[in-house]
């Protein structure tokens, strides 16, 4: 008897599919996600204290005018506070980072005790600032001290992954090289020294960078989320259908024969893929295939005609019309705008 799909009792495989999957497929999509960003603030309060951060649009006015998009980070270098955006909220200690992937307006205030929320922007000196300001408040009980940093993300054509990440999460680094980095991060971003008075500093732009990608690659070990790109990356399943699309994905993919190659049958496969990614295997392809054009039509001067073969079109016209699809504009409109107004966002 032919087999040609196996039945769904034997879908499962070892746990050790998502983790050797997991870190080439994080690599892959954080290297098409350009970021830049800085420290922004230093906070030294003292119980009891809640701060209201702005809105989305407001932060972005206020720490990069002109921006589509801000990923926002706290880190508690000593004491203990808690944050909560979207009716979610998480405790932090010493260590801890707060990451909000939206920049959602959110709540942060001191443990265990809690008082009515003042404006942070109240407390802020006005910019332009010369390094990282200082922000202070006195209630007289436990010292909390916290360090802020944003980063500018304008290209998200394809955002599976950072879309459904939630609105806040912690990420706690165990002790040893990571946390050494972190703190040696802190204490170089704190150091006046560091901040020359002319010309640039690129490492200080690069390591709230290197602290994403860190506390993501942290996060996708620990998350415990049943759904999201970091769930479905761990998926035993999902994962290894994952790797085979961001491998080679100007194939010419069917559900039937990506479902035979990672191991389960088609049903399974496209379930599964609606439940963790919230959209079937082919339309993550799709997605894929726009942000790696859109990178090629970024960084290199290939023809269109060129780049459409290489993601996987079969002529421009039916890669012209996939991408006018997926983002409303034709790729020539799209990478005339690039070149005359700068990144679009996604």
């Amino acid at each position: 008897m032919t087999m040609t799909a196996p039945p769904d009792l034997l879908i499962e495989t070892p746990d050790v599919a998502g983790g050797r999957y997991g870190a080439d497929l994080l690599s892959d999509v954080l290297s098409r996600i350009r970021l830049s960003g800085a420290f922004f603030l230093r906070g030294e309060y003292s119980a009891p204290w809640t701060f209201d951060s702005p809105e989305s649009r407001d932060l972005v006015n206020l720490l990069a005018p002109g921006s589509q998009r801000l990923i926002l980070f706290h880190i508690v270098r000593d004491g203990a506070a808690w944050v909560g955006a979207r009716g979610a909220r998480i405790d932090l200690e010493p260590g801890d980072l707060a990451v909000l992937p939206h920049a959602d307006r959110h709540l942060m205030g001191s443990r265990p005790e809690q008082a009515a929320p003042i404006p942070i922007a109240d407390l802020l000196p006005p910019p332009p600032w010369q390094g990282v300001p200082v922000c202070r408040f006195e209630g007289g009980g436990r010292n909390t001290s916290v360090v802020c940093g944003y980063l500018k993300c304008n290209e998200l054509l394809f955002n599976s992954f950072m879309r459904r990440l939630p609105a806040v999460f912690r990420v706690r680094p165990p002790e040893g090289p990571i946390a050494d980095l972190i703190r040696s991060f802190i204490n170089y971003a704190l150091d006046e020294r560091s901040h020359p008075r002319s010309g640039g500093a690129p490492l200080m732009t690069r390591m709230p960078e290197i602290l994403l990608i860190e506390a993501l690659r942290l996060y996708s070990e620990d998350a415990a989320s049943d759904t999201g790109w970091l769930a479905a990356i761990g998926d035993p399943v999902v994962g290894r259908a994952l790797s085979l699309l961001h491998a080679d994905p100007a194939r010419q993919w069917s559900v039937d024969e990506l479902a035979g190659l990672a191991a389960t049958s088609r049903s399974v496969l496209d379930e599964r893929f609606r439940r963790l990614l919230g959209q079937p295997p082919i339309r993550y392809l799709a997605e894929w295939r726009m942000q790696l054009a859109a990178d090629l039509m970024k960084d290199t001067p290939a023809k269109l005609a060129a780049i459409a073969t290489t993601v996987g079109y079969g002529s421009e016209e039916a890669f012209s019309r996939a991408f006018r699809r997926y983002l409303g504009i034709s790729p020539g409109q799209w990478r005339s705008e690039l070149q005359t107004n700068g990144p679009r966002d996604g």
